[in-house]
């Protein structure tokens, strides 16, 4: 049956992918019934209420990066606004502040070699091949970080030409912030949903979809049951482990799992009742916008232009794993002791003006397991396989998005919308 001679879908994952796919079918005609495992819409985005920290701070991703075609297009329909970010980056080391104007070496040469590379293979392993002379120590250690702390990806499995395609697109620089917090994107595309027809339903846990004759079955974990013409996947990456699916989906699946990178997050929030930074040690640190250090939270940012009295600290990839199973209280410990070594003050001062805190550590988060994906050299062939299977069972997410904005909000409104073209188009 071509898929658009299909009427009825089912959803499972009422993200970003899952809402944009649900919004785009259902508006068409569709009848969509949207399934999501938590008592909330958004999945790994979640802004938090103003009165915790003084704005709609974000548990989850926070900026809106380079072009975000998808996103800035939504913001649109629904009115919201975009806080360009600016300000000053500041380096810290053993308490000595400075302006961060550090180049890194080498840096013209790297660029030369990346873009002349054939065969796409692992950062380690580029930079062991083109750049293990002792001269290039530091450029090594700056491309490593970037990927670990940046992408949350492991070096050894990630993707080289991903890194080329996201350096030379749209880069590395946060362009700015939603001023009414990402959850405001959500309720609309939630709201759109409702407003087409769309029946959604939370705390339903999605743990197997069958197939047969054309049609899917979709099954809850509380027993509950859904039949359809067609189903799409939008849960992350790792919740496919959890899903009974049928062969041909579950091999798919399981390339997926394998060929794709899935990093860690951990997200520390500090409210303190004053901006004490601003103006520290003689110093005026009023338009400090990050902050980045070898402490063991190593980046942080204001809210800058904005002047609230908030610190975000950010562990990503294997730092983010390190400390994976430790508890909140922990976290949000490292975090004070880290930004204690930066300033050269001590943690109890800075208790002491403390006012609120939050660690978020996505990988615990059941129905997360993690942040966000991340290419590897294999990823490509994973994502072609998709586009040639002939089912009626489909994934969408940010993992199955292909461009210079995966693991970003953008990529997982981008690839629901690819996948409502796709069902509507017929090529399915």
């Amino acid at each position: 049956m071509s898929s658009q001679n299909r009427n009825e879908f089912v959803i499972a994952g009422a993200g970003a992918a899952g809402l944009m796919a649900a919004r785009e079918l259902a508006r068409a005609g569709k009848r969509v019934i949207l399934l999501e495992a938590r008592d909330r819409s958004g999945g790994r985005i979640e802004t938090l209420p103003e009165a915790e920290f003084g704005y709609a701070a974000e548990a989850g991703p926070e900026f809106v990066h380079g072009a975000a075609s998808h996103t800035r297009a939504v913001m649109r329909e629904a009115g919201l606004s975009l806080t360009p970010s600016g300000g000053t980056a500041w380096h810290a080391e053993r308490g000595v502040l400075s302006v961060d104007e550090r180049s890194t070496p080498h840096t013209a040469e790297f660029r030369r070699v990346l873009m002349a590379l054939k065969s796409d293979l692992p950062v380690a392993e580029f930079l062991a091949r083109h750049f293990g002379d002792p001269q290039y120590a530091e450029l090594c250690r700056s491309i490593t970080r970037m990927v670990e702390g940046y992408d949350a990806a492991d070096p050894a499995r990630a993707s080289t030409f991903a890194l080329r395609e996201e350096w030379m697109g749209r880069g590395v620089s946060q362009q700015g912030r939603i001023a009414e917090g990402y959850g405001a994107l959500i309720a609309f595309l939630l709201a759109e949903c409702r407003r087409h027809g769309a029946a959604v339903h939370f705390g339903a846990v999605v743990s197997a979809i069958d197939s047969d004759r054309g049609k899917v079955t979709v099954q809850c974990r509380d027993g509950s049951f859904f039949a359809a013409d067609g189903a799409v996947l939008t849960v992350p990456l790792p919740l496919l482990r959890s899903i009974g699916l049928p062969e041909e989906t579950k091999a798919i699946a399981g390339a997926a799992l394998a060929d794709i990178g899935f990093g860690n997050v951990v997200k520390i929030l500090l409210r303190f009742s004053r901006n004490w930074w601003a103006n520290h040690a003689g110093q005026n640190l009023t338009d400090m916008s990050f902050l980045f250090s070898s402490a063991a939270v190593p980046t942080w940012w204001t809210q800058h232009p904005a002047q609230y009295p908030v610190l975000t600290g950010w562990l990503a990839g294997p730092r983010a794993d390190a400390v994976a199973t430790l508890s909140s209280d922990a976290h949000i410990d490292i975090a004070l002791g880290a930004l204690a070594e930066n300033f050269a003050v001590s943690r109890e001062w800075l208790r002491d003006l403390l006012i609120a805190s939050r660690a978020i550590n996505w990988g615990a988060d059941p129905f997360a397991c993690g942040a966000y994906s991340y290419a590897t050299p294999s990823t490509p062939q994973v994502l072609a396989r998709l586009d040639r299977a002939d089912a009626n069972i489909w994934f969408s997410g940010e993992a199955f998005y292909s461009g210079p904005e995966m693991g970003t909000v953008e990529a997982a409104l981008a690839s629901g919308w690819r996948a409502a073209q796709t069902i509507l188009s017929g090529h399915a």
